[in-house]
């Protein structure tokens, strides 16, 4: 699409934004689970711009940042990581990432780690669109700034998915197991 165009419709679509409400954040399962960990990112403030390389394809190099945290307590047994932009022009926020099976011991996930294949160590579920993996910020342009949030949940006991699942299959399985959550969040804007 000419990028004349798009930002026309971007501009067009300006108000209307998904919103924070289907956020995993928000999510029943979730609902008084302490907000315990600190969740960084060393390639990004919180609240900051998330820089051009981590980008979707076409626009940077669809590489996933590096996160860390701490916080998590004795009791987790596996985390949970998911990524939304809750400013898309949809009714539900987009899910760019969504990784289950990370190790509650790790204190950090090296940049990349989320855009390929992670050989077992981290299981990758199913985004918005139905792929595998890290998926970069691409708002519509003209859109303004899109938030990109991204959310860390420790759980008391490992998940049972038989196949990659998608976030609702994922926000099933731990409710009531959820013991910390943390997130940051991370801006992206094409003119």
């Amino acid at each position: 699409m000419h990028p004349s165009i798009e930002r026309m419709i971007g501009q067009t679509l300006g108000s209307i934004r998904a919103g924070d409400r289907y956020l995993a954040w928000n999510s029943p399962a979730l609902l008084n689970v302490p907000e315990s960990i600190v969740l960084t990112s060393p390639a990004f403030a919180a609240n900051t711009a998330i820089p051009l390389r981590y980008a979707a394809a076409g626009i940077g190099e669809n590489i996933s940042p590096a996160l860390e945290w701490s916080g998590v307590p004795a009791s987790a047994a596996e985390l949970v990581l998911v990524m939304q932009d809750p400013d898309a022009p949809l009714p539900r926020p987009i899910v760019h990432v969504l990784a289950t099976g990370i190790p509650p011991q790790w204190e950090s996930l090296p940049e990349g780690i989320l855009s390929r294949s992670t050989d077992g160590a981290v299981r990758l579920g199913r985004g918005s669109f139905g792929r595998r993996g890290y998926a970069g910020p691409r708002p519509v342009r003209g859109h303004g700034v899109h938030r990109y949030v991204f959310q860390i949940i420790a759980v008391d006991r490992p998940l049972v998915l038989t196949a990659p699942p998608d976030l609702d299959t994922v926000l099933t399985s731990i409710a009531g197991h959820a013991v910390a959550r943390g997130r940051l969040i991370g801006t992206f804007e094409r003119p």
